[in-house]
């Protein structure tokens, strides 16, 4: 296994990153996890334009040096051998101090790629859903960092863990108003007769609102896009557990498992308890996108 890490890829045990990292002392920076197919990454430039601009909005950096970084997944993938991968950007500042009066803000960023072979889910998943938990209200608009994908990432790990604590396999977040934000690690979405419902997302607010606290994915933005192709009525709104419980379908989305079916809510059945079609023709399109964009699956 090869690990590209600031220039070079180098091996497991030779990578190095220096203790005094922002990232390391305090969780400051950003990261993406995107898929590879055939070796090529689905929809990379749309991962890469969402971290340069959260760089921008936090105040991690103007402009990321994108070529960079796009050569550098390239080479890991390439390094690794592998057709079908997971990979997991992270981007940091690098040492810098945040505790001084005048921080150096102009260090090397660190930059580290990994790419490992894709999680092999559990077939029946997709074919009977999971079962999901709900979660803290932490989701707040007024949190900066809120709808980033920063490297403070403990709350929601922690929620996934007593999710999975439970027998579930997703943690639903709602934001302090106890309105839906999305699951610990993916974005959430609603069927109800002919329309799809998904919680409003950073940069889809309407003039004057409160930010967003709820990450933009990719793969959310790739089945949205799908859905209008195929005639389904979209809709962003500040959705309540009453909506979640009262669809007709329930799934979840993100770069690792796509689209991902929700049969049970804690002890609430959605719909009639199997997969629907809206769920199932939405992920049949999101694989034939992926092999067209890609080569293969």
């Amino acid at each position: 296994m090869q690990i590209f890490v600031n220039s070079q890829l180098v091996d497991p045990s030779d990578a190095r990153i220096d203790v005094q990292d922002a990232g390391f002392q305090h969780a400051v920076g950003l990261f993406e996890t995107m898929g590879a197919w055939q070796g090529r990454v689905f929809r990379l430039a749309e991962h890469l334009a969402r971290m340069q601009a959260s760089a921008r909005v936090l105040g991690l950096a103007d402009e990321l040096d994108l070529p960079r970084i796009e050569t550098a997944i390239t080479d890991t993938v390439r390094a690794n051998e592998l057709d079908r991968a997971r990979i997991r950007v992270t981007y940091t500042p690098g040492p810098i101090s945040l505790l001084g009066p005048e921080p150096d803000l102009r260090p090397e960023p660190t930059l580290v790629v990994v790419a490992t072979e894709s999680t092999e889910y559990d077939p029946t998943y997709f074919e009977r859903g999971i079962t999901v938990a709900i979660g803290p209200a932490t989701a707040n608009p007024m949190d900066a960092l809120a709808g980033h994908k920063t490297l403070a990432y403990w709350g929601r790990l922690r929620a996934l863990r007593q999710a999975a604590q439970s027998g579930a396999g997703e943690a639903i977040h709602l934001n302090i108003t106890n309105h839906l934000a999305g699951g610990a690690v993916s974005n959430l979405m609603l069927v109800k007769g002919d329309t799809l419902h998904t919680p409003i997302a950073r940069g889809e607010e309407v003039k004057g609102a409160l930010p967003a606290p709820v990450l933009p994915g990719i793969t959310r933005a790739t089945v949205i896009e799908l859905a209008h192709a195929m005639g389904i009525d979209v809709k962003r709104a500040m959705l309540s557990i009453d909506d979640l419980l009262d669809a007709d379908e329930v799934f979840l989305t993100n770069s690792s498992w796509l689209v991902l079916p929700v049969m049970h809510v804690e002890q609430e059945t959605i719909g009639d308890g199997k997969v629907g079609a809206v769920t199932r023709r939405l992920r049949e399109q999101l694989m034939k996108t992926i092999v067209c964009e890609t080569g293969g699956v």
